[in-house]
């Protein structure tokens, strides 16, 4: 008789939710749905947009005959990692002029915030230390916590950040966390366009957040998704990252050009890191190429030569930064859009809150029984948490989502 199978005890996991949500979609045959669970830009017409820069400098790499598949370096393309930096840091960065910044080639933001707390836990606050305390937003991505748990860490906390009733930004909590946390610990911030809330502190709230950080000796992790793609500048969306590093701080900041190019399935990441001195980044640099080759070993080459490509070159990278802010200025324009519609119905409560948020998506103050009203009756799908995805809504359906909103919101107060 034939033994059982060795993986026979291994229980099935739960699907990731909003892939799940994308997978219930698809299924759905109801001609009126509408998916604002997936995080993903969509144009007016509801389909994925290839940058027309991207395009032109796809075409200009096929027809380079010098290029080939070689390896790239463990730690990456060395053009790609330069560039990345620099836009996160500005090009008068006073950490880049004094050599003390490093890039390593990730794959995607995943990648690079995966990196960093492999390092972080291997390195930071003495060796293998798994009991730092790494403070994540409430709420936050979910693949945060997950992140830093699959690398080691004992001891994930949340920070206070979003508050409920006011529909906005909870600086006090936030702050009180903050002072109470134990001194080295980390704090994972996002560096523009919050996810989920799109929530983001103000210039004067970040400088709070700062001093705070630096008399209590926390580690600032950035995680940097959307710069550019949240206010349609660079400069505005990294303008947190950069004010830390003019503070002093060291920190890193995982970067991802999944959302600002469009090349989500190309896993474009890049994890800056900022030191005290060019001998200190060189010897993390060199931890971290140990730590990529056992994990990917050599990253791949076509999508960060295309960011390379598009960064280092005066006339792409300015036809690059108009297609950013063709998409910034679409989701801007739905968020008016729909909270003008939502207001022009006398939906309950206040609305204001959706244009004050930035970024992709919008953390609507739907309950748990509305959105699955919102899911189940109307078939617009959108995250248990009441997140709805702005580049979802187009002109064609924004009377549609905010009817059933109004609906929803009246039916289950």
């Amino acid at each position: 008789m034939a033994a059982g199978s060795v993986f026979a005890p291994v229980p099935r996991a739960p699907p990731v939710v909003v892939f799940q949500l994308t997978a219930d979609f698809r299924e759905d045959r109801d001609p009126r749905k509408v998916n604002l669970g997936v995080g993903a830009y969509r144009t007016d017409e509801g389909q994925p947009w290839v940058l027309p820069v991207v395009k032109k400098v796809e075409q200009k790499i096929a027809n380079d005959a010098s290029l080939n598949h070689e390896y790239l370096p463990i730690l990456g393309l060395p053009e790609f990692r330069a560039s990345a930096s620099r836009i996160a840091l500005g090009e008068d960065s006073c950490a880049i002029k004094e050599n003390r910044v490093g890039g390593v080639q990730c794959l995607g933001g995943t990648g690079a915030l995966r990196i960093g707390a492999e390092f972080l836990r291997r390195w930071y606050n003495g060796t293998n230390n798994t009991a730092t305390p790494v403070y994540i937003s409430s709420p936050s991505w979910e693949n945060h916590n997950a992140v830093f748990v699959n690398a080691g860490f004992k001891d994930i906390r949340a920070y206070r950040y979003w508050d409920a009733a006011k529909r906005g930004l909870d600086l006090e909590g936030l702050l009180e966390d903050m002072e109470s946390a134990p001194e080295f610990s980390i704090f994972v911030l996002h560096a523009c366009a919050h996810n989920p809330t799109g929530t983001d502190p103000t210039l004067e709230q970040w400088k709070q957040i700062a001093a705070v950080m630096k008399r209590r000796f926390l580690f600032p992790f950035f995680d940097s998704a959307y710069q550019g793609f949240a206010s349609g500048c660079l400069d505005r969306d990294a303008w947190a990252v950069r004010y830390f590093v003019s503070e002093g701080f060291e920190l890193f900041c995982a970067q991802s050009f999944s959302k600002n190019f469009g090349l989500y399935n190309e896993r474009v990441g890049n994890l800056s890191v900022v030191g005290k001195d060019a001998d200190n980044v060189q010897c993390v640099l060199s931890q971290m190429e140990k730590i990529v080759r056992t994990i990917w070993s050599n990253p791949p080459s076509q999508g960060a030569r295309i960011v390379a490509t598009t960064l280092t070159c005066p006339q792409l990278f300015a036809e690059w930064k108009d297609n950013v802010k063709t998409m910034a200025d679409r989701v801007l324009l739905m968020r008016s859009e729909l909270r003008a519609r939502l207001q022009a119905l006398g939906t309950p409560g206040t609305w204001n809150h959706i244009t004050e948020q930035i970024g992709m998506f919008s953390f609507t103050g739907l309950n748990p029984k509305q959105v699955e009203y919102m899911v189940k009756e109307k078939h617009i799908y959108l995250m248990a948490s009441g997140r709805i995805n702005m580049c979802g809504l187009t002109t064609k359906n924004l009377d549609y989502v905010a009817s059933s909103i109004r609906e929803a919101v009246t039916k289950f107060q």
